[in-house]
C-alpha cells in the first residue's frame, strides 16, 4: 500500500459536470456567507456537553465590526434552506450559537438559530464543499427513504441538521429499553446495511448514523439514517460498506442476529432492494445525469478503485466490475447489477 492511500482523505473540488448537474436540480444557489469567511473568527472557547466532557467543538467568536453581517447572512442562509428564501420570518429569528469543529474531513460550522417568539431552536451546518460529500448526500437523496435538504454555492455547503439519537448513544441507552419492538430494530438495521452498500456509502460506524424514532399508533417506529457522507464511495474494502463489520456496532449486530434468523434477514434484504429499484425507475434521468457526473470524476486513489473493483467481482460474480476505472463507475454497476438481478 502506497503512503498517499494511508492519509486523511482529501477534499475533492466540485467538478464543471456536478456543477451543472446540482444548477439543474436547483441545489446551487448564491449564499451571503461563505465557508472561507466563516474561517475568520478571532478567538474560540470548547463546547463541553452536560457531563462536562469534551464534544470536540468550539464556539467562535468574531470582531464586533463583523458580527451584525454575519448574523445577517446566516439568518438569510437559514431562510434558503427551510423556506426557499422567504424573509418574512428573518425578524423573529436570531443566531444564538456559532461552533466549529476542527475534527473530520469537512470541518465544520455548526450554526444555532433560535426563534424569539417561542425559544424554539434549529441547528445547520456550513461546510467546506466536497464532491464526495455532494455525491453522497444526493444518492441518499434519491436512493432512499429520507430527503436530504442542502445547498452549494461554488466552494461551500450547507446542510440541515439530521435529527436523531446518535448511533453510539443509541446502543449504550437504548438497546435494551422495553418500549422498542425488537423486531422492527433488527428488520432497519438490515435495510439500513443493505442501503450502504448497494450505493457504496462507507464508514457508516455508530457515531455516523442517528437512529430516527416515531411514535406511531401503539409503537415506534425506528429508521437508522447517515450523516456523514465524506465517505461516499472512497474506500478499496468492500466490506467498509457494510456497516455490520464495525465494531462499533457489534452490540447493534448481535442484538438484532439473536432475534432474526438468516431466512427472515434475507426477506428484508430483498424488501429494500425491491424499494430501492422502485425509486430507482421513478427517477431515471436524474439518477443518470448524477451517474454520468460521478462516473467521470476519480474521487479515490487507482489502488483503491482495483481493490474494490476486484471485490465486488467476486462478490457478485461478475467480472464487469473489472473494466470500471472510477468509483462513480462502480457505484453505476453495483445498481444495474440490482436491477438485473431483481428483473430475471
Amino acid at each position: 500500500m502506497t503512503l498517499i492511500s494511508t492519509l486523511r482523505k482529501p477534499v475533492y473540488p466540485i467538478s464543471p459536470g456536478l456543477r451543472e448537474y446540482l444548477v439543474r436540480y436547483e441545489r446551487e444557489v448564491h449564499v451571503p456567507i461563505s465557508y472561507s469567511d466563516l474561517r475568520h473568527f478571532r478567538e474560540s472557547t470548547p463546547v463541553t456537553d452536560k457531563n462536562g466532557k469534551d464534544t470536540l467543538w468550539q464556539t467562535v467568536l468574531y470582531y464586533s465590526f463583523e458580527m451584525e453581517r454575519i448574523h445577517e447572512g446566516l439568518k438569510e442562509i437559514y431562510s434558503l434552506l427551510k423556506a426557499g428564501g422567504d424573509r418574512s420570518a428573518l425578524k423573529h429569528l436570531y443566531v444564538d450559537r456559532i461552533d466549529f469543529c476542527s475534527f473530520g474531513n469537512s470541518e465544520p460550522f455548526r450554526i444555532r438559530i433560535v426563534n424569539s417568539y417561542n425559544d424554539n431552536q434549529d441547528y445547520y451546518y456550513i461546510k467546506n464543499a466536497d464532491a464526495s460529500r455532494v455525491y453522497g448526500l444526493e444518492l441518499e437523496h434519491l436512493l432512499s427513504p429520507n430527503r436530504m435538504h442542502y445547498l452549494t454555492c461554488k466552494n461551500t455547503m450547507v446542510e440541515e441538521h439530521v435529527a436523531g439519537i446518535p448511533g453510539d448513544v443509541f446502543i449504550r441507552d437504548w438497546l435494551d429499553n422495553p418500549t422498542l419492538k425488537i423486531i422492527r430494530l433488527a428488520k432497519e438495521l438490515v435495510k439500513f446495511n443493505e442501503r450502504c452498500f448497494i450505493r457504496l456509502l462507507g464508514d457508516m460506524r455508530a457515531c455516523n448514523f442517528v437512529m430516527d424514532m416515531t411514535p406511531d399508533v401503539e409503537e415506534v417506529q425506528i429508521r437508522i439514517r447517515p450523516m456523514d457522507f465524506d465517505q461516499q464511495s472512497y474506500q478499496g474494502r468492500k466490506n467498509f460498506y457494510l456497516p455490520q463489520f464495525f465494531k462499533e456496532n457489534k452490540d447493534l449486530v448481535l442484538y438484532c442476529v439473536k432475534h432474526i434468523n438468516p431466512t427472515t434477514a434475507l426477506q428484508y434484504q430483498r424488501e429494500e432492494q425491491a424499494l430501492i429499484l422502485r425509486r430507482m425507475s421513478l427517477i431515471t434521468e436524474r439518477l443518470r445525469a448524477l451517474l454520468n457526473a460521478m462516473s467521470a470524476e476519480h474521487l479515490s486513489f487507482p489502488e483503491k478503485i482495483r481493490q474494490l473493483r476486484e471485490d465486488l467481482a467476486e462478490h457478485h460474480h461478475d467480472a464487469s466490475f473489472l473494466s470500471c476505472t472510477t468509483m462513480g463507475a462502480l457505484v453505476r454497476n453495483n445498481l444495474n447489477t440490482l436491477s438485473e438481478r431483481l428483473r430475471q
